[in-house]
């Protein structure tokens, strides 16, 4: 039998606004215990008021970090595994647009960096976390937007487009989902991606000057389905496309890209293979 919500401890990542926010909120009323990360401590405050005044839940807590510093998404790994047991749900859900800057804080395409780096991370550092919940989830928001890693130029330095960067960096959270899922065989913990809607009505669209196409509660509908649903208990290394299975760009299945890309990420965070396992 699958756990009740109100039994499990969720880490919602990108949280005080659009998709997240939404997701976070859908989830305090379903009296999960709650962790929502945001980059600004006014607008994490705000949030955290916001869902508990709403939900009727006293157990939403904020955590904050600016995923464009690969040092805070090591912080906020520690600030988490002092003060929790166990994580049940993770939900990967905070990104990085068209319209951001070019580079990270450290020196990355900054894409790459948001969008990849510091989820790839921060699962590796809360695993342990996950797996004491286990059976637990990871849900990795991605996007149907992908372009093909060019592993001799994944900085862009060459090259740069805005719209590129971000859909290699969403392919590379798919190609990084399936090679974890496999990575994880016997441990249960789920490992799925997901494009939750295409242009919805959120800030980062907006800022990229794009009209809307949908409402971001749809968005917000598919994380939770992947997030708790008992239609997902045991599905893992799976793309979903909202709430229905998908298939993304065919370099998410080819497994020496995708250890290639696991090597580097490593490197590229500081993390041995010991701490990845």
């Amino acid at each position: 039998m699958a756990k009740q919500v109100k039994e499990q401890t969720i880490l919602i990542t990108g949280a005080t606004d659009g998709i997240g926010k939404l997701t976070a909120g859908k989830l305090a009323k379903q009296k999960a215990r709650i962790i929502i990360h945001g980059r600004n401590k006014q607008k994490l405050d705000s949030a955290v008021g916001e869902f508990s005044a709403d939900s009727g839940n006293d157990n939403v807590e904020g955590i904050l970090a600016d995923f464009s510093s690969l040092e805070e998404v090591r912080g906020m790994a520690e600030d988490i595994s002092r003060r929790f047991q166990k994580l049940d749900v993770l939900i990967n859900n905070a990104g990085a647009g068209f319209s951001d800057s070019h580079y990270s804080k450290d020196g990355y395409e900054l894409r790459f960096a948001v969008n990849y780096l510091a989820p790839f991370l921060l699962t590796q550092l809360l695993l342990p976390l996950l797996e004491k919940a286990s059976p637990s989830r990871i849900v990795n928001v991605s996007s149907a937007g992908q372009h093909k890693l060019d592993f001799n130029d994944i900085m862009m330095e060459n090259k740069f487009d805005p719209v590129q960067a971000y859909s290699q960096s969403k392919l590379a959270l798919i190609m990084y989902t399936f090679e974890l899922a496999e990575r994880l065989k016997g441990k249960n913990i789920n490992v799925n991606a997901l494009h939750p809607g295409t242009y919805l009505d959120t800030k980062m669209v907006r800022n990229a000057g794009i009209s809307p196409w949908g409402k971001p509660e749809t968005g917000a509908d598919a994380e939770v389905y992947l997030a708790v649903s008992d239609d997902l208990e045991g599905v893992t290394s799976k793309y979903f496309s909202g709430q229905n299975e998908a298939q993304a760009d065919q370099q998410a299945y080819n497994p020496d890209d995708r250890k290639r890309l696991w090597k580097l990420s490593l490197e590229l965070t500081g993390l041995n293979e010991e701490d990845a396992k």
